[in-house]
């Protein structure tokens, strides 16, 4: 059996702190991390869960550990876990995705926050924990997380998360709580492109660009000379058609400008987005900001793409491994059970020999530990 399977693992957490002193250091804490690690990967919930796979996988563990104290408690995997800085964590993670992936130019990252809804310790005064996470939508790997701050909310902890990525050539896309100068500065300066949502409660900046089109389709839009693309989606018995229109016309820039400084703007969209189920029709007017040329199609497919966050990231975390169940949460422990789920969905999703999603992996590797060697080493 090939020692040490997990190099980038230990390589890039390897300096991560032990938050334990004196003779609380009875386990060796890489293998605490590690062994955390492939519980997860394998179904792991909690602490006791993981204690439970390390011990009905000791004899096979042990021939890449030293475990010399044997298997940890479930308390000594709770006491570290709740007390390793979550800073530190997400910045060894970080800098570990770094290295496993290359992103590609245009790339489409996609942030947006998620509540840790059974987080909350109501006899202790806490709240839900709230994470921010950056997702690839085409390489589906999450790039960095960080914990919106208590007291505070996504507007300081996105601009925190995207100074620590590298973003280079990218294209980030930000629901409308991200549409803030500052943030649109952050991603400027990173070396990005932005596509930021406008919605109603943002007050004159969504009136002047709602009036201006509304202009516009007053006068038939089709003459007003804005880029434009249609696309139609059948299935399932339901018509979706969507319209864009994207310009960089200098009265919208300039409106856009009036009471704000975006940098590197450079174009204003309208979708339409309209839903047909039988009789039912739906029908949806969105705007947006960008630091992209007024290209119709390129945009509405980078706007499509925000949303495998909530499809590819999300929801998996969610139904495969059950994140809003978890009542996890003294100390660090919520946020730092978080990024344990991050690093394995990637290792996860980086393995590609095997057939199926997300839960099939799982069951095989709980089932196989060479495919769950082979995923470790992804």
């Amino acid at each position: 059996m090939e020692k040490q399977p997990a190099r980038s693992i230990l390589k890039h957490f390897g300096e991560l702190q032990d938050p334990r002193t004196g003779n609380a250091k009875t386990h060796i804490f890489l293998e605490i991390l590690i062994i955390a690690i492939l519980a997860v990967i394998c179904g792991a919930e909690g602490w006791s869960d993981v204690e439970l796979f390390g011990k009905n996988k000791k004899d096979w563990l042990k021939t890449f550990l030293e475990l010399p104290k044997g298997i940890p408690s479930h308390d000594t995997f709770g006491r570290v876990f709740a007390k390793i800085k979550p800073e530190e964590f997400q910045k060894r993670f970080i800098e570990w995705v770094r290295t496993i992936e290359m992103l590609t130019a245009g790339q489409v990252i996609a942030v947006d926050g998620k509540k840790l809804r059974r987080s909350h310790d109501q006899e202790a005064g806490k709240e839900a924990i709230y994470m921010v996470s950056a997702w690839a939508t085409q390489n589906q790997l999450v790039l960095g997380q960080t914990k919106v701050a208590d007291k505070s909310n996504e507007i300081t902890a996105i601009p925190e998360l995207l100074r620590l990525l590298d973003i280079t050539g990218c294209i980030v896309t930000i629901d409308a709580l991200g549409t803030q100068t500052e943030i649109a500065e952050t991603i400027v300066t990173g070396g990005a492109d932005y596509l930021l949502a406008v919605k109603e409660n943002q007050g004159h900046l969504y009136e002047d660009i709602h009036c201006l089109f509304e202009v516009d389709v007053a006068h038939g839009i089709d003459k007003a000379q804005h880029s434009h693309v249609q696309t139609v989606n059948k299935g399932h018995g339901r018509l979706e058609i969507r319209e864009c229109w994207a310009t960089e016309k200098e009265e919208y820039l300039a409106l856009v400008r009036k009471n704000q400084n975006w940098k590197g703007l450079r174009s204003v969209v309208r979708i339409v987005s309209q839903r047909k189920f039988g009789e039912k029709v739906e029908t949806q007017t969105r705007y947006f900001i960008s630091s992209l040329p007024a290209d119709a199609k390129t945009i509405l497919k980078v706007k499509r793409s925000h949303w495998k966050i909530e499809n590819q990231l999300h929801w998996v975390l969610d139904i495969a491994f059950r994140e809003d169940e978890s009542r996890v949460r003294k100390d660090h422990s919520a946020e730092n059970l978080a990024v344990l789920r991050h690093i394995a969905l990637n290792l996860l999703k980086r393995e590609k020999t095997a057939k199926g999603g997300i839960h099939a992996k799982r069951l095989q590797a709980g089932w196989n530990n060479d495919y769950l060697l082979t995923i470790l080493r992804s």
